[in-house]
């Protein structure tokens, strides 16, 4: 058997009025549809509307001896606990002005006295209606906003979490070349501050401003530490040689640009679609020791030819390599390295590269000095 109560669900109508005789009047019309609430002064109207069960409408009387209609309607809207319940004033008065100032205050309707159970009826079962259809969109809207937020919250932890595996893959990923390489680990995070801070200074130079705006710069700054990854690929006798490398030796040693690029298109491959981020260390694994004369490898490009990523990169690698103690040579002073870096200018060196680098030098020391352990001095 249901033992629900069919009163239970429905909806609440107020009526405030200072005369009993009108409360019972309100009340036996409307009971057998509606759960009925009876206030007879404006100040229990509005302790009724502010309790646990608000009421889905107000009959409110504008004639009343302790505070009239119009400013219980106003203090109803007023608060945002009560100001979307609709109220349909009962009053005696016809003055256009009348029915003016309560639709100003915030009533929705007007029922002249005295009333017509028929235009009663109505009147509240419309008013009901549209209440109903505007809590249910509300409703809908405050879950919608709601579902956005928790859905948007979740995209953003599940980006985090997706950036910090590729920030994390990356540098494993570079640290095995640099494993195999006689430099240290320090030089991958040394050599993407450079770049970065290289890509800041020249992003309003006209001839990069174009390309390195903030999600490239990033993207630069989280593809230098492949630079060498290519490096895996050549054989220890060539890689950890002490002393001065053969014509042949070199050769090989070269390809390590190559073993790059083919090493990260290999990875495109099995995403089975181009990335952004990797055609940037691609670009920079490939083209890093080309010159800007064109004497440079794999391609021998020159000029504008080298992507502007590389060009980046051949800067902060010949910088980080001339100032880091190696197995062939020792480490040079920073006014060293800059003096052969000098050199370089447009002949191994973008020249407006070179002049960004330059006006970044204590920058780029500061960052050699603050990751710098004892096997690089």
């Amino acid at each position: 058997m249901d033992t629900q109560n069919p009163r239970q669900d429905r909806q609440t109508v107020m009526v405030v009025d200072d005369t009993p005789a009108n409360l019972v009047l309100m009340n036996d019309l409307l009971q057998d549809q509606y759960t009925v609430k009876v206030a007879s002064s404006g100040a229990r109207a509005l302790k009724i509307a502010n309790s646990d069960k608000t009421p889905d409408l107000i009959l409110l009387d504008i004639m009343m001896p302790d505070m009239d209609g119009y400013e219980v309607c106003r203090q109803l809207k007023t608060n945002p606990a009560t100001r979307g319940i609709p109220v349909i004033f009962l009053t005696a008065r016809t003055e256009e002005h009348d029915e003016e100032m309560g639709l100003e205050m915030g009533a929705v309707d007007y029922i002249t006295k005295p009333i017509s159970p028929a235009i009663v009826m109505s009147r509240v079962k419309t008013h009901l209606t549209l209440k109903a259809s505007s809590d249910f969109l509300r409703n809908k809207n405050d879950f919608l906003e709601q579902e956005v937020q928790r859905r948007t919250a979740e995209v953003q932890r599940r980006t985090a979490e997706l950036r910090d595996v590729q920030d994390v893959t990356i540098l494993t990923m570079a640290s095995l070349a640099e494993t195999r390489d006689n430099e240290t680990g320090d030089h991958i995070v040394r050599t993407q501050h450079y770049v970065r801070l290289l890509a800041e200074h020249l992003r309003s130079h006209p001839r990069f401003s174009d390309y390195l705006d903030d999600e490239m710069i990033d993207r630069l700054f989280k593809s230098a530490p492949l630079h060498d990854i290519g490096k895996v690929g050549i054989p220890d006798s060539i890689l950890l040689k002490p002393g001065k490398l053969t014509a042949e030796e070199f050769e090989i040693m070269k390809t390590h640009t190559t073993l790059g690029k083919l090493a990260i298109e290999s990875a495109e491959t099995r995403l089975g679609k181009t990335v952004p981020f990797l055609q940037c260390a691609k670009e920079i694994a490939y083209s890093h020791q080309e010159k800007w004369d064109g004497s440079g490898y794999p391609e021998g490009l020159a000029g504008n030819a080298i992507p502007i990523s590389a060009r980046l990169m051949a800067i902060a690698d010949v910088y980080d390599a001339l100032i880091s103690k190696r197995v062939y040579k020792p480490a040079f002073t920073h006014e060293a390295a800059m003096e052969i870096i000098n050199e370089g200018r447009g002949f191994h060196f973008d020249p407006d590269v070179l002049d960004a680098f330059v006006a970044i030098e204590a920058q780029c020391r500061a960052v050699a000095e603050q990751h710098t352990n004892a096997e690089d001095t």
